[in-house]
């Protein structure tokens, strides 16, 4: 596996990122729990995690900056363009990367980075009023790969999991309503 679905799902998140008004920050998503300040510090800081990951670093548990109350686009993207250089190097794809749930080969974690960078994203579109048919070649690839890979233990409710329980979308909708829908989020 490649780093292209990420390298596309970043390239969906930024078009999201730029129509993200300071406004909004207040604003429900999708992920109960959570407003558009809070998806957006997740989102940007995943990047650095997923970085620190890839390179076989430590995971910090010291509490993440509020990214949204700055540059929250240019951290975005040094995040990315950090973690896009570990899954690039030399093996990375082949190395086992250490999970909090277990270890993975770094293809799998690229994996992961390019659905949570895609879904989140397309938490901020809903949320802020933008297009949610995100990138639909992307969407549905990842809607595929994502049917076998997300078992049943990942699934619960909000906060107690990292996906909620699958629900239903609307006839018609889009491969990203779909692919939001199939890892929780109301339509």
């Amino acid at each position: 596996m490649s780093t292209i679905q990420y390298e596309q799902a970043i390239a969906t998140a930024k078009s999201v990122l730029a129509g993200v008004k300071a406004d909004q920050l207040g604003a429900a998503t999708p992920c109960a729990s959570w407003n558009v300040s809070e998806v957006l510090n997740h989102l940007v800081g995943e990047q650095f995690w997923f970085a620190n990951v890839a390179k076989g670093e430590p995971i910090s548990d010291a509490k993440a900056p509020d990214f949204s109350a700055g540059d929250f686009k240019a951290a975005f993207a040094q995040g990315t363009a950090d973690t896009l250089a570990a899954f690039k190097a030399d093996g990375a794809m082949a190395k086992t990367m250490h999970m909090p749930f277990g270890d993975m080969p770094g293809s799998a974690v690229a994996g992961m980075a390019a659905v949570d960078t895609f879904v989140h994203a397309w938490d901020l579109a809903r949320a802020t009023g933008q297009n949610t048919d995100l990138n639909p070649e992307l969407a549905a690839g990842l809607l595929d790969s994502n049917r076998t890979s997300v078992p049943k233990e990942f699934r619960g409710a909000d906060r107690a999991a990292p996906f909620g329980h699958e629900q239903k979308a609307p006839a018609g909708a889009s491969k990203a309503d779909e692919l939001a829908a199939f890892l929780g989020r109301t339509i």
